[in-house]
């Protein structure tokens, strides 16, 4: 009887538990427990990321491959879509340059839903990364950036973008392959970039590709055509680097500071001094290489987009302060920024004189008119713009035009500055002046032709992949 009673009991204890346990998860309690449960780790990391995810629109000029020097007649104009990320508070975004290449203007709009009209800054055509600003009244959340270079194949990752037009589309999926290279056509093609399994479409290029941790680890950039699950996302370590180069030549237009620093592939404590220029800033601050940037201002340094961007926006005599570790001494040295010598920086800014590109094909650069006049005595010009850069299928390449050729006037105007070009395809009357007669040097003949404009062409998709862009 003893051992019946002691079982009836526990059975009774046992019951009376799970009864318990039914109440608290059909009860009121359950509302707690069940949202707990559905904020999972994906959940939380595009809570994390999603207000510094902006969607990308704008307008490209597409036109059918022509002949040589004639004008398409079947030019048409698509909307385009894309994705970008806040790199600083003050409105820097980064993105695919494919995203906004041939776009006349940048429509951004924000997780607020707040829209505002992007400027280029710079770009690179190698990583087809750009920097766009826009001009917005309070500081933006700026996006975890986090690191590539402990990735590991089977991890989850998460794309956030604008998917078709979609704003801030979500999708989920693991790290397929790491270290691929990939070929979009004849003109592009991505190294070292992430394969991944998450959903990417048309709208996601220059969105974030993000960790579970909700850290950005890749920008998002091209699908395998015709395959499935099979999407692209550039490193997040190049990025941030050519992010940084990018930022430093925008920077170097205005303020010189004398300071290189080290190359790091991945976030750390402070960034390393590599050299400082005789007779500069950092040098009558009293830095020295060596020096581990640690703070300036009010912005923590861990990588060398963090320096650069801390730099943004300022003007020659303007006073930073500098936190530094020498040889684990804390020090704060100050240094007042001098005015631009991009001789003594030693980098050509990346950036666009952007009609000329997307109209013509043309990257141009300035020649200081002294080495103009040495150079070309024999010419009666009084300047011009050296051709750096030509878009393959583009209007100019089409014409023959080449790096290395110096454009010294278009229609009737002579072209001594990137100004000159913009003034030239900005005026009212431009569509009757198509084509447009160029004139370019090459040693110290002068060549001509006729350019037609305003239409851009696209290249054809190869077999293999396809950006996920405009």
């Amino acid at each position: 009887m003893a051992d019946r009673s002691a079982r009836r009991l526990l059975i009774y204890c046992w019951g009376a538990s799970i009864c318990t346990l039914a109440l608290c998860l059909w009860g009121l309690p359950a509302g707690a427990a069940a949202s707990e449960l559905r904020h999972s780790p994906i959940v939380k990391a595009v809570q994390r990321a999603r207000p510094s995810v902006v969607n990308i629109r704008g307008e490209k000029t597409i036109a059918s491959t022509t002949a040589p020097g004639a004008v398409s007649e079947n030019a048409h104009r698509v909307n385009g879509m894309g994705t970008g990320v806040v790199i600083d508070p003050r409105g820097y975004i980064v993105t695919n340059y494919h995203v906004v290449d041939g776009v006349r203007e940048i429509q951004v709009t924000l997780a607020s839903e707040e829209k505002f009209v992007a400027r280029l800054i710079a770009r690179d055509l190698e990583t087809d990364l750009a920097v766009i600003k826009i001009d917005c009244p309070e500081k933006l959340p700026v996006i975890n950036v986090g690191t590539s270079s402990d990735l590991m194949p089977g991890e989850t990752v998460i794309a956030v973008g604008n998917a078709f037009g979609y704003e801030h589309t979500v999708t989920n999926g693991i790290i397929s392959a790491l270290h691929r290279t990939v070929q979009v056509n004849d003109a592009q093609f991505y190294n070292d970039v992430i394969q991944t399994n998450a959903a990417i479409n048309p709208g996601n290029s220059g969105g974030p590709l993000l960790n579970i941790d909700g850290e950005m680890i890749g920008v998002n950039v091209a699908v395998r055509a015709g395959a499935q699950n099979i999407a692209f996302a550039i490193p997040v370590d190049k990025v941030a680097g050519v992010a940084a180069d990018l930022v430093a030549a925008y920077n170097a237009r205005k303020g010189f500071h004398g300071l290189t620093l080290a190359k790091q592939p991945s976030a750390g404590e402070g960034v390393t001094v590599a050299t400082v220029t005789a007779d500069s800033p950092a040098a009558a601050a009293g830095i020295e290489p060596g020096d581990v940037v640690k703070q300036i201002g009010e912005v923590e340094i861990q990588r060398p987009l963090d320096f650069h961007r801390a730099m943004l926006e300022a003007s020659p005599g303007e006073k930073f302060g500098l936190v530094i570790d020498r040889k684990h001494e804390k020090l704060t040295l100050n240094v007042t920024l001098a005015q631009s010598n991009l001789k003594e920086v030693g980098k050509e800014p990346r950036l666009v004189s952007q009609p000329a590109w997307d109209m013509l094909g043309l990257e141009l650069k300035p020649i200081p008119l002294d080495e103009f006049r040495q150079t070309y005595q024999s010419t009666y010009y009084h300047g011009g713009l050296t051709v750096s850069s030509v878009r393959a299928n583009s209007p100019a390449e089409n014409q023959g035009i080449r790096p290395g050729d110096v454009l010294v006037g278009l229609h009737d105007r002579e072209t001594i500055s990137p100004e000159n070009v913009a003034w030239i395809l900005s005026r009212p009357d431009f569509a009757a002046m198509n084509p447009l007669k160029f004139y370019i040097l090459r040693g110290n003949e002068t060549r001509y032709g006729y350019i037609p404009v305003l239409v851009r062409k696209v290249s054809t998709q190869e077999e293999g992949t396809s950006g996920s862009g405009p």
